[in-house]
């Protein structure tokens, strides 16, 4: 009996060390890469730190010289405002074309390859259609359009240089890029409905209209609850499409919190102020997803 319980405490011990040389490689470059940079990005907001390393110790200083730059809060509000833009165009639109992809249908796959198929494309690349798109006078695929419709030949629409279209724009590109994975994501969860459900609801006599929001959205609510975290942290950390879009322009009108950490610094070359930055991001981030967890549990709970 006891040699049989030694066996067993053997067995589970070379699992453990198996799992463990698994495990260790991951743990080595997470902690290299992500859980070391967070502790030395803390310590360097507490201090004056340019390219050349730190040159003093500041306190917080870099942090009430935030609270005061109006500049932050400009970029702060610019992020929030993408959020509200686009976290509820992605979603709806993301929505609708799974529902639409999931249909019975010889052209399902058709459907969901195109759909799909500009989350596979590079920013860069998106950002260059958009721009190619939206250049005033016979130079963009819009204007020309406009033109071949109709439009009279002095008529032109500077879709980056008003400020209100030129986040219509950059909103318009994110979504056109982005909504194939949520797409994926909802497909997934529509696939894990039983299809009992909806033969009873169709024999108790229920449209299509009452099956979609009797059935179909309340199971969804899980994966909206994930898709709704993962968009606003994805959204509130939007860099790349706007700089290279809209440069954040016109003016400030569309520069988000990372462009201006990025300004501060790697050319004004002030590493402290930016890590503090890039901190009260962090801490916003964290407060998001502990609101949007606390919501799912009470969701759970009903």
């Amino acid at each position: 009996m006891q040699l049989t319980q030694q066996g067993k405490k053997q067995k589970r011990l070379r699992g453990d060390l198996i799992a463990a040389c698994f495990l260790l490689p991951f743990t080595v470059l997470y902690t290299i890469f992500t859980i070391y940079p967070v502790f030395q990005g803390a310590y360097m907001s507490f201090f004056k730190w340019n390219l050349m390393g730190k040159q003093a110790f500041i306190g917080v200083d870099n942090y009430v010289n935030m609270v005061e730059d109006r500049y932050f809060w400009q970029a702060l509000w610019n992020t929030t405002k993408f959020v509200l833009y686009s976290t509820p165009a992605i979603m709806l639109s993301s929505l609708v074309l799974a529902l639409l992809a999931n249909r019975v249908s010889p052209l399902k796959r058709l459907y969901r390859t195109v759909f799909f198929l500009p989350n596979l494309l590079s920013v860069a690349v998106i950002s260059y259609i958009t721009i190619y798109m939206c250049q005033p006078y016979d130079m963009g695929f819009l204007s020309n359009l406009m033109h071949t419709l109709g439009a009279p030949t002095e008529f032109e629409i500077f879709w980056l240089k008003d400020k209100h279209l030129a986040w219509v724009t950059v909103v318009v590109a994110t979504l056109w890029w982005t909504q194939g994975y949520n797409m994926m994501l909802y497909i997934s969860a529509l696939q894990d409905i039983p299809d009992q459900l909806y033969e009873a609801a169709s024999i108790d006599g229920a449209t299509p209209r009452q099956q979609l929001f009797k059935i179909t959205l309340p199971m969804l609510s899980k994966t909206t609850a994930l898709i709704l975290m993962l968009q606003i942290i994805a959204s509130y950390k939007v860099f790349q499409q706007i700089w290279l879009i809209t440069a954040g322009g016109p003016g400030r009108a569309t520069r988000p919190l990372i462009q201006y950490i990025y300004e501060q610094g790697f050319q004004k070359q002030k590493l402290g102020y930016a890590c503090a930055m890039s901190f009260v991001l962090f801490f916003i981030l964290i407060i998001l997803t502990l609101i949007q967890r606390k919501i799912g549990r009470k969701g759970e709970e009903e």
